[in-house]
């Protein structure tokens, strides 16, 4: 837990930024709350993995600002706090309802490729180059889009400008923020990968050393990348001094003369980034248990697989079923949409893909009709065909899931007028490509390694290969369920592909077992992704339903941490709760703007 005098920054900045603009103060710093995972109140809601964060996010709301605007500043503050995770350097996905429309919007802020990336991006001679060559270099990083869906987000439905929601961040950045374990043990899981670009040593290995817990971790750097996009706006990241700088470091990775890692160069230009643009599009929508449940299209599989899987699971009674069923049932729904998932989804503006029929009924019950109470199923499993479903059938060959890396972060926010905001954002990998832009403090993504470095399977086709201009296939599920046109829930979750898992298992928990949304968060997990083991964490790895559930045939692996989820919920007497993890990445943080009365 991050000492409250780092949070206190948050609440200060803002307050500062929203009484020179007229707006009434928040309350005093001295009144933020600890960092904890579930909190109950009016006025709206904010949930994250950071105490930081999520008070940057309250502030803006006690102030007055929207569900949008408390998103924006909570990403940015969480590009200080969670550099590894998240940052102007990513991209990622927002989910947003309209409360006096009652309509779901979303914007896709995906990272693209270079106008001459190719199906062999990944390749010489042939041969896929290791995963861990393509993860640090140039080659990964992808035209940033974080600051255009920053842009995208307060142009449509924002109501402060970009330049005072950045200048909490800003002060994060320049004044610091406390060092807890979660951040040590990040940097210590790259430190063999920073160690060789000068400039991310110096930035996060001060003096060649891990950050020690409870010291002060400042990013002047980052603080004057914040005041010049305040100034001149996120387009300073697209052209220009900043623009400049990033080309160059892809272009010319800033290796350490004396490191003995193969880092190659990427060809990302500066036209690739004057070029980018976030899509605003329609979100995907299954309904369940009579409930709407929105989520992302793609270039994401998220909301597909996810709507998927609860198509499928839709027909059965869960709260009926006995813990091990129950898991048997959700596992083995996740393995066909994965399925289905590895065959279908990609960048639609490369290829189609039939969004609309994936998320069928009839198409989930022609797979749902292979799940056997009593057995099994063999992964990889074939995909089915959602354009001309026929039940229990497969299509072609199985292809395996490709390797996705399992960092990102997450925010869910609400307002006063009943907006809702769910926004998943990455660098991809922990610490994403580990270049740091020289004299700007962030690090680049490495997010074209979501991409298929190779076909999965021979001969099987492949949506998610590399292409020029293209949106890498993500698994990133921002979901918001609405009753009736109303608000009742919002989740999403890092994790690289058990991103979609987890969010179903929320999802399910909650509102098919009746666990309350902080107890369905911290429910131990699993993440069946066609792959022959399903993962486990240790609560399942140890406990009794790991026996039931092999005796059905099922296998499994360790993962010691599944994801790390925040939501928020609408409950009928008004109130809002946020609800965030109670021990994984550190546990997070949930915030209310009046825990007691009404506003």
């Amino acid at each position: 837990m991050r000492a409250s005098a780092a949070r206190q920054l948050a609440f200060a900045a803002l307050a500062g930024a929203l009484v020179s603009t007229g707006a009434a103060a928040p309350p005093s710093p001295a009144a933020a709350p600890p960092k904890v995972p579930v909190a109950v109140g009016y006025g709206g809601a904010v949930a994250s993995v950071d105490a930081d964060a999520s008070a940057a996010g309250i502030a803006v709301l006690r102030a007055g600002g929207n569900a949008v605007d408390a998103a924006v500043a909570t990403a940015a503050a969480l590009g200080v706090t969670e550099p590894y995770s998240a940052g102007i350097g990513g991209g990622g996905y927002l989910v947003y309802y309209d409360a006096a429309s009652r309509r779901v919007q979303t914007i896709d802020g995906r990272e693209t490729a270079p106008a001459t990336a190719t199906e062999t991006l990944f390749q010489e001679n042939g041969v896929p180059i290791p995963f861990a060559e393509g993860q640090t270099s140039g080659r990964s990083v992808g035209v940033p889009g974080t600051p255009a869906t920053w842009k995208a987000a307060l142009d449509a439905w924002g109501t402060r400008p970009l330049s005072q929601l950045l200048r909490p961040a800003e002060k994060l950045a320049r004044d610091g923020f406390t060092v807890d374990g979660t951040f040590r043990a990040q940097t210590a899981a790259n430190q063999d990968r920073f160690k060789d670009f000068p400039d991310t040593r110096r930035l996060f290995l001060p003096g060649g050393q891990l950050p020690v817990v409870g010291s002060t971790f400042k990013n002047p750097d980052l603080a004057d990348t914040y005041a010049e996009l305040a100034r001149k706006g996120t387009s300073a990241l697209y052209r220009g001094p900043i623009a400049d700088d990033i080309v160059k470091a892809v272009r010319t990775p800033p290796v350490d003369p004396a490191a003995t890692r193969n880092v190659r160069s990427g060809d990302l230009t500066a036209a690739d980034l004057r070029a980018y643009g976030t899509k605003r599009q329609a979100p995907t929508q299954v309904n369940y248990r009579g409930l709407d449940v929105y989520s992302m299209a793609p270039s994401s599989s998220g909301g597909t697989t996810v709507g998927e899987a609860l198509n499928i699971l839709e027909r059965t009674d869960l709260s009926k079923l006995s813990e091990a069923q129950y898991l048997h049932r959700f596992i083995e729904a996740s393995r066909i949409s994965f399925a289905d998932r590895g065959r279908w989804v990609g960048d639609p503006a490369a290829q189609p893909v039939p969004t609309r029929e994936l998320l069928s009924q009839r198409f989930a019950d022609s797979r749902a009709c292979l799940i056997k109470p009593d057995s099994t199923l063999t992964s990889p499993l074939a995909p089915g065909d959602p354009r001309n479903p026929a039940p229990c059938a497969t299509t072609g060959q199985a292809a395996p899931t490709t390797y996705e890396g399992e960092n990102t972060t997450h925010l869910t926010v609400a307002d006063r007028w009943g907006n809702v905001v769910s926004y998943t954002l990455t660098i991809e990998s922990t610490g994403g490509s580990a270049i740091t832009v020289p004299g700007r403090g962030f690090l680049l993504n490495n997010e074209l390694t979501d991409f298929s470095f190779a076909p999965a399977a021979p001969g099987v086709p492949d949506p998610n290969l590399p292409g020029p201009g293209k949106r890498p296939r993500s698994s990133m599920s921002p979901t918001i369920v609405l009753d009736h046109g109303r608000p009742v829930l919002a989740v999403g979750s890092p994790g690289g592909a058990t991103i979609i898992t987890t969010v179903l298992q929320t999802l399910i928990g909650h509102l098919d077992r009746g666990l309350p949304l902080v107890d369905a968060i911290k429910a131990p997990r699993a993440s069946q992704r066609n792959q022959t083991t399903t993962e486990l964490e240790p609560e399942l790895w140890n406990g009794p339903l790991r026996a039931e559930l092999e005796g059905l045939g099922q296998a499994f692996r360790q993962n010691p941490e599944i994801g790390a989820a925040t939501g928020v919920q609408r409950l009928p007497d008004g109130r809002w709760l946020a609800a965030a993890e109670t021990t994984r990445r550190g546990g997070g943080s949930a915030m209310v703007v009046h825990a007691h009365g009404r506003s």
